[in-house]
């Protein structure tokens, strides 16, 4: 059985550009966390909603430098950090959940270079939550509310967490 992990990037978009701003992952039990600025984001092109709900709460490591217990990476070393914390390998495969998960998924891939260069026990596609609700049925508000500290990856992905234990206790009701 596969390890499960969730998690969640912040990014900027727009048509042809997509750049990763952060990552945070949190295993199942929420015993272990990973959390990392990429030092490679071009800023530059954050447009006024980014600036507003992503960078304004983060220390500004592009212009200064990593800051003390700030994990600022570049790409490579970003990727060797979060093989590190996930250990994907063939025997030990990890399983991925995110929430609206399609240009995050992307994103993570981008951080290995293509899709087909994800190491062995990374899986080629993310679980997403949203999909999980439309399948069975259920609104948003049958969720737990939005962080304290939304648009902040990590945050965003304890909550994809919470999320997701929400929908199996909701799931296990409903076969009942």
């Amino acid at each position: 059985m596969a390890r499960r992990f969730f998690y969640d990037c912040e990014f900027m978009e727009e048509p042809g550009f997509l750049d990763l701003i952060s990552i945070g992952v949190i295993d199942e039990s929420a015993d272990s966390s990973f959390y990392a600025i990429s030092l490679d984001a071009n800023i530059d092109r954050a447009n006024d909603w980014v600036k507003q709900n992503v960078l304004s709460k983060m220390p500004p490591v592009w212009d200064f430098g990593p800051h003390p217990g700030v994990q600022a990476f570049h790409r490579d070393e970003l990727r060797d950090k979060l093989l590190e914390y996930l250990k994907p390998s063939k025997a030990d495969p990890v399983e991925l959940w995110g929430y609206y998960s399609a240009y995050d998924h992307v994103l993570l891939c981008w951080i290995f270079g293509r899709m087909i260069d994800l190491p062995e026990g990374m899986p080629m596609n993310t679980l997403d939550i949203k999909q999980e609700m439309v399948g069975l049925g259920l609104k948003r508000s049958a969720l737990p509310p939005e962080p304290h500290a939304a648009h902040h990856a990590l945050a965003d992905a304890k909550w994809n967490r919470d999320a997701w234990i929400r929908i199996q206790t909701l799931k296990k009701r409903m076969e009942k």
